[in-house]
């Protein structure tokens, strides 16, 4: 069976067809030009605005125009990973999914299925011309994954539905009446280089084979960050055979916790057979440490070009230290609620070389000024390191509304639907909620989604079963309204 032929066929034709386009964040030309010329196929008002999302506005039905309108909310950017031994090009190739059993996978790279399943749930509702609804709205926002981008362009009075369905969350039976805020923090420093060291040789050494996930969703399991683990290994090659260090690339995407990482070192002739042993002894103790949690982490040692410069001992210390010592993962679990996440950090990307090095982290919290402690803490530990900090892209966490009228329609709806009870949740993810909240005043909002696994690494997946649910209570609340 092709994945267009799964039901809900409404939902899966477009979501394979969106996997035909390329979408990586900060590349959405082809995704906006998409989307824009399926509208006007579709005889839908589309446009597009100043800050780069889609929006489409369908009238009531007949009878139906005194209803609250209602706004459908995904993402069109998707998360761009691949395995080191992938050759695909986001910006130029389609994803190619296939089905596995009960769920739809890829070969080596994300899916997409964050936030393609959103968007094609919308595409889906929009087109269908039997349901019956009032005021109907669609927001597709640009660039969500790399500093939601789109929600904060978003202007006040763009929309004018009053209750919002974002429908970017990860496990099905669940609504999300609350989410994390989060700040980017980025440490620079600029330094001269110096010449190797005489009778030296030159080698590269690639970290692989890491999970990687979400940075949100999967920061409580205990995955192995690769910018860490490379400190680990920079300490001891500095300690053992005073390591040079010419180039450190580690990870791509802010809130992605980083798989892979690679550096370029020069270490004396006769320490070659050190620095492989170094690597073994490395890759054998990562594997037990994180024997439950990772599998097949490699660390592997291959001869390099050598480099006509490298980091001064000292800026080389400074920045080793700086990484170790910089905390990573969670910070700390919200009070009252025990079993989820309130604080957590990313040390998402490093890079080193030609006389600069830039860390990049995406901090989460629940609550806003234990962000911005943990956001502070990181700083200062940048900056006994002599690195210059910023902070960026701030927002705020949406706050539940256990009264939210939206939210009693929704559980409603589930229990009539499916015959059990959803579980109302805050997730410890960027959703855009509270930003679009805060740009239209009194919105009733609401996040729910079907069930993936590991967005944002090359093992996210759909799981097939989760899709009808999710179709039949967007129709549910579509139809049925909200009062």
């Amino acid at each position: 069976m092709k994945i267009e032929q799964l039901t809900p066929v409404a939902v899966w034709k477009n979501f394979h067809a969106l996997t035909q386009v390329p979408r990586p964040s900060g590349h959405l030309e082809k995704i906006q030009a998409f989307l824009l010329q399926w509208g006007k196929d579709a005889g839908i008002e589309t446009w597009q605005d100043e800050a780069g999302n889609i929006l489409m506005r369908k009238p009531a039905t007949a009878g139906l125009e005194g209803r609250k309108g209602l706004v459908l909310q995904a993402h069109m950017d998707m998360v761009p990973q691949k395995t080191a031994d992938s050759p695909h090009d986001f910006l130029t190739d389609p994803i190619p999914a296939y089905i596995d059993g009960d769920w739809v996978k890829t070969h080596g790279t994300t899916l997409g299925a964050d936030d393609g399943m959103g968007v094609a749930a919308i595409m889906a509702i929009m087109e269908d011309k039997t349901l019956k609804h009032g005021p109907l709205e669609a927001l597709i926002t640009a660039d969500e994954e790399t500093g939601m981008f789109g929600a904060f362009g978003l202007k006040p009075g763009e929309l004018q539905g009053k209750v919002l369905l974002n429908l970017d969350s990860e496990t099905e039976g669940e609504l999300y009446i609350g989410c994390a805020g989060g700040v980017d923090v980025t440490a620079t420093m600029q330094y001269l280089e110096i010449e190797p060291l005489d009778n030296r040789k030159a080698y590269k050494v690639t970290l692989s084979g890491l999970r990687g996930g979400h940075s949100g969703l999967e920061i409580c399991e205990g995955r192995a960050n690769a910018n860490k683990l490379m400190g680990r290994f920079m300490r001891e090659a500095v300690l053992r055979f005073n390591a040079g260090l010419a180039e450190w690339k580690g990870g791509n995407m802010r809130n992605a916790i980083p798989r892979d990482a690679h550096v370029i070192i020069t270490v004396p002739v006769r320490a070659k057979s050190k620095l492989l042993k170094l690597a073994e002894e490395c890759q054998t103790l990562w594997n037990d440490e994180f024997a439950t949690i990772e599998s097949g982490i490699t660390l592997t040692v291959e001869p390099a070009t050598m480099p006509e410069s490298e980091a001064p001992e000292e800026i080389r210390d400074n920045l080793i230290n700086a990484i170790l010592a910089c905390q990573d993962g969670v910070m700390r679990y919200i009070p009252t609620i025990p079993d989820t996440v309130e604080t957590s950090s990313n040390f998402s990307i490093v890079e080193i070389g030609e006389g600069e090095a830039t860390f990049s982290l995406l901090v989460r919290s629940s609550n806003d000024s234990m962000k911005m402690y943990q956001a502070i803490s990181i700083k200062s530990c940048f900056d006994m390191a002599g690195m210059k900090v910023k902070f960026s892209g701030s927002y705020s966490g949406w706050q539940p509304n256990v009264d939210s009228p939206l939210l009693a329609a929704m559980k409603k709806a589930y229990r009539d639907l499916f015959g059990t009870d959803a579980k109302v949740m805050v997730v410890h993810a960027g959703l855009e909620c509270g930003i679009i909240g805060a740009a239209n005043e009194g919105m009733d909002m609401i996040s729910f989604g079907p069930t993936l696994l590991s967005p944002h690494s090359p093992d996210e997946r759909v799981f097939i079963p989760s899709i009808p649910k999710f179709y039949d209570l967007i129709r549910h609340v579509v139809e049925e309204g909200v009062k």
